[in-house]
């Protein structure tokens, strides 16, 4: 089972996430993918199987994978502080592959609904549902 995290900016979500996935999908290949170097090494330190940076890594990253997890921004193009592109949210939307996606209220993109929860919550929900969706 292969799983794309994607992140951006300093990378701290997606190096969490990986922490998070490590403990509860052991058995399971992490790919990191950053819209920028220092958000893939963040990752790469937290202990990603395989990492790339940027637009066209994403590209290619979506059509290997079993399931996609990030911020909710990683389809929403322009977000992310300006690093995902509309070819990278395009990309991640049409991936055949499960996303899940963790909801920040951040960027001038206002979830709905969302729980006011800390970072740890949220990731250990979106790990959980990212386990249940693939049946791991």
């Amino acid at each position: 089972m292969n799983i794309l995290v994607i992140d951006g900016q300093g990378g701290r979500l997606g190096s969490r996430i990986i922490e998070e996935l490590k403990s509860s999908l052991p058995s399971a290949s992490l790919t990191a993918v950053g819209t920028n170097s220092a958000a893939t090494a963040a990752m790469l330190r937290a202990g990603a199987d395989a990492a790339a940076t940027g637009e066209n890594a994403v590209i290619v990253a979506c059509r290997r994978c079993d399931g996609i997890i990030g911020p909710i921004g990683m389809v929403i193009a322009d977000s992310l502080g300006g690093e995902l592109t509309p070819k990278m949210a395009v990309a991640i939307a049409q991936a055949d592959a499960v996303r899940v996606m963790i909801p920040f209220n951040r960027c001038e993109n206002i979830v709905a609904g969302i729980e006011n929860q800390t970072m740890q919550e949220l990731i250990t929900d979106a790990a959980a549902k990212l386990k249940t969706a693939l049946g791991a």
